[in-house]
């Protein structure tokens, strides 16, 4: 096989609240921090251990608008994405690196009735390059068993 493939998926929780930067052009990006866990055994203690992975996410545009909007901190997420390390200069001058993962589609997976937006979460999937803006959906009118 020739080709390459750049493709991350994670499940997880928001560290934090969804920060917004606006650009003069009109376009937006929306950054949050997701914390994935791995939990195991360890064999010699028997104890459970968890160790925690932290991910910087970036969303665009239309889609970062949704998930300042609708997310909060603790709410479980799935995001599908890219990986792309940024270089930048510190205030010393040093060569610095972040690691992104740059969203391209995500899907809400925090029940509506543990949410503190209960009668206002959009429907359960929504991708950034949508066109038409979502429209929030009263609880009394979903039908969904879930």
């Amino acid at each position: 096989m020739s080709g390459t493939l750049n493709k991350v998926m994670l499940i997880g929780h928001l560290g934090d609240e969804v920060k917004m930067h606006y650009f003069e052009g009109g376009g937006c990006v929306g950054r949050f921090p997701l914390a994935t866990n791995e939990t195991y055994t360890n064999k010699q203690t028997n104890e459970r251990v968890t160790n925690t992975e932290w991910h910087n996410i970036v969303v665009r545009n239309k889609g970062a608008e949704i998930c300042e909007k609708y997310l909060n901190k603790g709410d479980k997420v799935y995001i599908e994405g890219r990986l792309k390390t940024r270089k930048w200069q510190d205030e010393k001058g040093n060569d610095r690196y972040s690691t992104e993962i740059q969203c391209t589609d995500f899907t809400f997976l925090t029940a509506k009735n543990e949410s503190e937006n209960a009668s206002s979460m959009p429907p359960q999937q929504a991708k950034p390059t949508q066109a038409k803006p979502i429209e929030p959906v009263e609880a009394d009118d979903d039908d969904l068993p879930f």
